[in-house]
């Protein structure tokens, strides 16, 4: 994930692929703060006013819940990730084999 003082909105407005990478590099640390701030940065690419239009959430509760410091409702994140055209995908971890489970198949 770029550095904060790296950032170039442009580069994701209107680009869901590049929206998609920014944020599996964020969920990948796992960090839940990390990747809250993730969203926000890629909600205010997009323009916040015109995002929460187009999300039906208001301005204020997006800049709220997306400043990486407080965490917003799940039924806010699919919200705004549907908005972005951004779907979650649930993929098995390599988590199982470090705890010495087999997937089942």
């Amino acid at each position: 994930m770029p550095r904060a003082n790296s950032f170039e909105d442009t580069k994701y407005r209107g680009n869901p692929k590049m929206i998609a990478k920014y944020l599996n590099d964020a969920l990948a640390t796992g960090d839940a703060g990390l990747i809250t701030k993730a969203i926000g940065d890629m909600v205010r690419a997009q323009g916040m006013s015109r995002f929460s239009q187009k999300g039906g959430l208001r301005r204020e509760s997006l800049y709220r819940s997306f400043k990486g410091q407080m965490g917003p409702g799940f039924d806010t994140v699919i919200k705004v990730l549907l908005a972005l055209d951004i779907r979650l995908v649930a993929k098995p971890s390599a988590g199982l084999l470090s705890w010495g489970l087999k997937a089942k198949k």
